[in-house]
């Protein structure tokens, strides 16, 4: 298959600058790249891809351009001489800047040197189920780092100056070639920076910067539940060659409750009951993180009758309406009877058993299947 006109391929005029030639792949490059496009249509975008790729790479040689204008795909031809010569020019500055914009910046350069992001910082911070559930405004100490007051950021020691790197020039990178290939890479000898500092400040190391404590507010959003992250924007490490800072995030751990179980926006408890209020049945109070609040115990409730309060849960951060708690309820066997306190229950147990099943369901229940179980 022939190939297209590389100017059709960028979609640019003929007389095109190489500004608007950059500026076109840039475009091209981010809507077809392969991390950006994914399923069916990750097969044409890459190959599309290549294609631009392939375009820039000609038109942004100065050398390529002209023998490709003079002489079409054959002044440009790989297999023939200086075909592939000069992989790393205009196409790597440019596709440095690419891959920048598509992961937010790491190893953009700014001034003829490498700019990277700071790294994100994760804080881990417990609360309790009530401070979760109405929110609160709280104070954090996370290190921080601050110019230094000894050499004022320069990482120099007073008196002194920091020198171009001799490895880079100050560029922040080398080029690397291999047969064809050219790939740019961060300097070995001043990482980045474009700089050495020959004698550093004997303050902060050379770094320019102190780690310092410093206090932040964080606002804790009503209903958060455990696990949820706050983000604290520009509260992380600091970035590299005045990059940006990176963030800091708040992780929530919400502390195991006496009393409350959370699920999701619902709450949970065990609520325990005499045997003769089981028996009798009548109204009990139930605690709620709102208060009190009462139930009606019918007669003959059994362990595990669960009641449902609606409203008294939690409402939370993306919900409309609270939850509902959940009373479950315990029957409490009586212990350290009195002597007296046992023959009134032996009578009461003697009466039970004249009674015949209509005061044990589950008991006469329970006695047929052992019956079937072990054939009588």
């Amino acid at each position: 298959m022939a190939k297209r006109d590389f100017y059709e391929v960028l979609g640019v005029a003929k007389n095109a600058s190489d500004e608007d030639i950059k500026k076109s792949y840039r475009k091209l490059a981010m809507k077809f790249h392969p991390d950006r496009n994914q399923g069916d249509a990750a097969k044409e975008a890459e190959a599309k891809f290549k294609e631009v790729k392939e375009a820039y790479e000609m038109l942004s040689d100065p050398q390529k351009r002209a023998a490709y204008d003079q002489h079409g795909h054959a002044g440009v031809d790989p297999n023939m001489r200086g075909g592939a010569e000069g992989f790393g020019g205009g196409f790597g500055d440019a596709f440095g800047d690419i891959f920048g914009d598509i992961f937010g910046g790491q190893g953009r350069r700014g001034g003829g040197r490498q700019v990277f992001r700071g790294a994100d910082l994760s804080y881990a911070m417990e609360i309790t189920l009530e401070e979760a559930a109405n929110g609160k405004d709280s104070q954090l100490r996370i290190p921080g780092w601050d110019e230094c007051d000894t050499c004022h950021g320069s990482g120099a020691k007073p008196g002194t100056s920091a020198k171009t790197c001799s490895t880079c020039h100050g560029q922040g990178q080398v080029q690397m070639r291999q047969g064809f290939f050219s790939v740019q890479q961060t300097c070995p000898h001043c990482r980045g920076t474009g700089k050495i500092i020959p004698d550093p400040c004997t303050s902060c190391q050379g770094q320019g910067k102190i780690k310092k404590q410093k206090t932040l507010e964080v606002k804790i959003p009503a209903g958060i539940d455990d696990g949820m992250r706050i983000r604290s924007a520009g509260n992380g490490e600091p970035g590299t060659n005045g990059g940006p800072p990176g963030d800091l995030f708040i992780e929530i751990r919400i502390k195991k409750h006496s009393i409350f179980e959370r699920d999701g926006d619902d709450l949970h408890c065990a609520v325990p009951i005499s045997f003769s209020k089981a028996a009798l049945g009548g109204e009990i109070e139930v605690p709620t993180l709102g208060g009190k609040a009462a139930i009606d115990i019918p007669e003959g409730t059994q362990t595990g009758k669960q009641f449902r309060i609606r409203g008294k849960g939690i409402k939370g951060v993306r919900g409309s309406y609270p939850g509902d708690l959940y009373c479950h309820i315990t029957v409490e066997t009586p212990v350290k009877l009195t002597e007296h306190q046992k023959k009134l229950l032996k009578e009461f147990e003697d009466s039970i058993q004249k009674g015949g099943g209509k005061h044990q369901p589950s008991g006469e229940s329970w006695t047929d299947k052992l019956k079937g179980f072990f054939g009588g």
